[in-house]
């Protein structure tokens, strides 16, 4: 089960945006990092206070809020 705790949202920190808890690393911030090809591992490396746990948090919130979204035709 993913941890949606590890998720948070505070206008002080980068503006508002959704970030991991304790961090100033975005939701966006990883996905980004996962589309341009790095793997788990290799984010886990590079930015020591993430966990796997909130890679898959941040996957987890950006699908929930993709739900939310509603298409609109005009």
């Amino acid at each position: 089960m993913v941890n949606s705790n590890l998720i948070s949202i505070d206008s002080e920190i980068r503006f508002g945006k959704p970030c991991i808890k304790g961090t100033r690393i975005c939701v966006t911030d990883i996905l980004e990092w996962l589309a341009s090809g790095m793997n788990n591992q290799e984010i886990l490396n590079d930015y020591p206070l993430l966990s796997e746990e909130a890679i898959f948090a941040a996957l987890s919130f950006s699908a929930n809020r993709e739900a939310m979204i509603k298409t609109i035709i005009v």
